[in-house]
This record gives structure tokens, C-alpha cells and sequence, in this order.
């Protein structure tokens, strides 16, 4: 994946809470008990790429529904804004691909929704934070939290998707995280998790039905990413690779509840306990997604067979 080196960057979309302070909160915990290695790995399962619960005043919020309270961090944007300034820093620098990344996916919603589309940002935080969910750390991963319409990232989550479940890992796969997440708040500005009932679980449950939704989503931008236009009028994205499409695919199935209890967790999978889609699921609504270009085809909740 490359970006075009004379495109200009948006920093504007990312509040940078990193070095800011850890937010406060309780322990975070699942199901009742402390968190060991197996603990670990279960609550690694139902919030990577976007878990969700019951939230606030009603809401389907993030796994973080409640847990914990204090201020939020302030966000200083200066450093961000002054090292991602172009596509070339982008191809750089991690940091700045997540900014190409964050302004090409919302271009293309903004394309796709027109004025239903209301752009939000994404924070980039270190170690813990405060979000309208409750507290969050560093081990959560990536997610959407509807009561403040934010996306929140620790940035040390993909080094996290290759050293801990041995994703190959890349640019497209950073940018793929970041599809999911934005196609929670597609959901969220659509209604759609009004179709989900908070606390159940299962292969044809509602969470999965909006997690692969989410990954069909990031399939749509996918297909169009060479051409989305960024506020110059040209593609801010240059270059997309079969390459990059194999390693977004291994990572799907990396995050699969079945290929994460199995080789993460204790061995045997419990389809009962499934909130995220199998490994091949997730592959194959990504693909339909990219291969259709078409969230029309994305609609999880009409589909008898997952």
C-alpha cells in the first residue's frame, strides 16, 4: 500500500492523547472474575476490532460500557500536525499512514452517505484514557464508542496483531482496523445497532451480524481506496496490491472467535460464546465488500446463512 507522496494530510481528524496522562476507572474485568493469561485472551476476543455491550443511557457501547469515570485527557495536535503534513510522511511513518488512512476511509463515506455522514475523529492514546464509555487501556485494542462517537486507538495494538496473533501485519492491515471501526460509526449514524440485543452471544447473534458487517464495510472502502479523492481532487491512496489484500485477509482470520479460542484461548472453540464471526466469515464478508465495492451487499441482518 502506498500513499500519493504530494498528498496533503489532515491531522485535524486524530485528537493525540499520547503522553497525556492515564485515565482512571476500575479494573477491567469479564464475567465477573480477575483477569488471568486465559482471561486475557477471552476479553482480547470480544473487543478487538470493536466488541460491544449495553452502554450508556440505553446505547450498544463498547465492551468499556460504564467502567470507570474521570476527565478526559486533553488532545495537543501540534506534534501530529507538524510530522504528518504529506503523503510521503504517510509512506513514512506509522503514525501519519493512520491519518491518510482516517481521511481517505471518511471521504468515502462521505461520498457514499452524503450529509448522513457526520465525520468523527479517532483518538491515538498511550497506555490508558477516559472515553464516553468508561476507561480504557492499552490492552483493549481498537474500538468505536457510540456515546461519544469517537474511534480510539493505541497505535501499539498492530505490533499487538503480529507478535501476539501472528498476523504478517502491513500497512493495509492498519488501514483494514481502521475501516472496521469507521463502519461501527457507519452502523451507529444508521441505526443499525438498534438491532442488536445487548449480552447475547452466538454464531447468528446480533454482535456477530454487526461485526461483519463492519468487515464488509471496510471491504467497500477497500475497492474504491485508489480512487476515493481527497479535497484535491486526486486519490489520496496511490497503490494497493494483491499483496496487501492476502495480508488484510490473514489478519480476518487471526480475529476469528473460532481460530482466537483455539489457539489462544483454551484450545476448543464454543460457538455459544461467539460475539465476532469465524475466521472464514470474517474473510468472506470482507471479500464480498471488496469484491461488490457495494455496502448494499453488506446487509449481515438479512442474511439467513452467515
Amino acid at each position: 500500500m502506498r500513499y500519493r507522496d504530494d498528498a496533503s494530510l489532515d491531522p485535524g481528524e486524530v485528537q493525540d492523547r499520547r503522553g497525556g496522562g492515564g485515565g482512571g476507572g476500575r479494573t477491567i474485568a469479564l464475567g465477573g472474575g480477575g483477569l488471568g493469561i486465559v482471561g486475557v485472551l477471552v476479553l482480547i476476543l470480544f473487543q478487538v476490532l470493536g466488541g460491544q455491550s449495553d452502554g450508556p443511557s440505553g446505547q450498544n457501547a463498547s465492551v468499556f460500557d460504564q467502567m470507570g469515570s474521570g476527565q478526559v485527557q486533553s488532545a495537543d495536535g501540534a506534534q501530529l500536525a507538524a510530522s504528518c503534513r504529506t503523503g510521503a510522511d504517510a509512506n513514512a511513518r506509522r503514525e501519519c499512514a493512520v491519518v491518510a488512512d482516517i481521511e481517505s476511509i471518511q471521504d468515502y463515506w462521505g461520498g457514499v452517505l452524503g450529509s448522513r455522514y457526520v465525520p468523527t475523529d479517532t483518538v491515538y492514546f498511550s497506555g490508558s484514557t477516559q472515553t464516553g464509555c468508561g476507561a480504557a487501556s492499552s490492552g483493549t485494542g481498537p474500538f468505536y464508542c457510540p456515546a461519544d462517537r469517537l474511534v480510539y486507538l493505541d497505535l501499539s495494538f498492530f505490533d499487538e496483531l503480529t507478535s501476539t496473533f501472528g498476523a504478517q501485519g502491513g500497512a493495509f492491515v492498519d488501514a483494514y482496523v481502521l475501516a472496521h471501526e469507521y463502519g461501527h460509526h457507519v452502523q451507529d449514524l444508521l441505526g443499525t445497532n438498534e438491532q442488536v440485543q445487548a449480552g447475547v452471544s452466538g454464531p447468528d447473534s446480533g454482535s456477530v451480524r454487526l461485526e461483519l458487517q463492519a468487515d464488509c464495510y471496510a471491504g467497500t472502502w477497500a475497492q474504491h481506496a485508489t480512487t476515493v479523492p481527497d479535497d484535491s481532487g486526486a486519490p489520496l491512496i496511490a497503490e494497493l496490491t494483491d499483496d496487501d489484500v492476502t495480508r488484510a485477509l490473514d489478519a480476518a482470520a487471526r480475529i476469528g472467535d473460532d481460530y482466537i479460542q483455539t489457539n489462544l484461548g483454551g484450545g476448543r472453540a464454543d460457538p455459544g460464546s461467539y460475539t465476532h464471526g469465524t475466521s472464514e466469515q470474517r474473510q468472506r464478508w470482507f471479500t464480498t465488500g471488496l469484491r461488490t465495492g457495494d455496502p448494499r451487499q453488506c446487509d449481515t441482518f438479512a442474511a439467513q446463512s452467515l
